[in-house]
């Protein structure tokens, strides 16, 4: 398979100078290119792109679909200086940065991994964060990212994607985190968060979303008063409830699921 004239390693390079890069015309998926790269010590900003992904997977392992010559899919290694507590970081980060690049910045955030256009509705982003923990502290971080309809040229998205994401990351919490709470649309809704793993009688917690932390969870307020912190890592489903909690037996958190990546 050959690149698109977009996507060739050329134009990324130009596009991406100075910048660790693999380029690929197919791949797998780049995010486990990405995490075997991570692991051997790929430097912090280090980025996969592919012009088409076999098997591209998302936040808990859903599937994507990267086709050749439209979306664009890509993979950054991050080595961030954070505690282990805040590992879910890179999905408030990164949802920020391509609110911001993305349509002119007419976007809203659907927690914890989607961006969409504010107007349409329409999809335009959707991410996935493996976080590897040291004892106290992440050692690394891979973001992988699926620009959804993305059309030529498109390298220079690229490179605008990963400089945002890469500022957000390092960037004050406090400002990250209000610019997130304000694109926010999953925030004052009552929803019902099912954890992993999955099942008729997993975990899950029904509640008015509330707030999103700086370890990236959402805050959610239960009928019985009580707030709940719902990491992305731990989230299997986010869907709607009825505002009197449909399911009253599941509105309280049960079970494990405590969003270590």
């Amino acid at each position: 398979m050959v690149l698109s004239g977009d996507l060739s390693e050329s134009s990324v390079r130009t596009a991406m100078s100075g910048r660790s890069v693999r380029v690929y015309p197919a791949l797998l998926s780049t995010e486990a290119d990405a995490m075997a790269w991570a692991r051997s010590g790929a430097r912090t900003g280090s980025v996969v792109v592919a012009d088409y992904q076999a098997s591209p997977r998302g936040r808990g392992g859903w599937p994507w679909s990267v086709e050749p010559g439209r979306g664009l899919g890509f993979s950054v290694v991050f080595r961030p200086d954070l505690s282990s507590s805040r590992e879910g970081w890179g999905y408030v980060a990164a949802s920020v940065a391509l609110a911001e690049v993305l349509a002119d910045g007419d976007t809203v955030l659907e927690w914890p991994d989607f961006v969409d256009h504010a107007k349409t509705g329409d999809r335009l982003a959707a991410l996935g964060v493996y976080v590897h923990l040291g004892a106290d502290t992440v050692e690394w971080i891979v973001v992988t990212v699926l620009v959804v309809g993305a059309t030529p040229p498109r390298a220079q998205l690229l490179a605008s994607c990963v400089e945002a994401i890469e500022t957000r990351m390092h960037a004050d919490a406090g400002g990250v985190l209000d610019d997130y709470r304000a694109r926010c649309a999953t925030l004052h809704r009552t929803v019902r968060a099912r954890l992993v793993p999955l099942g008729p009688g997993g975990p899950q917690v029904s509640g008015q979303a509330v707030d999103v932390l700086s370890d990236g969870a959402l805050v959610l307020l239960t009928a019985r008063g009580n707030r709940v912190a719902v990491p992305p890592h731990s989230l299997g489903l986010l869907e709607e409830a009825q505002t009197d909690f449909d399911d009253p037996a599941g509105e309280e958190l049960s079970g494990s699921g405590d969003g270590r990546g």
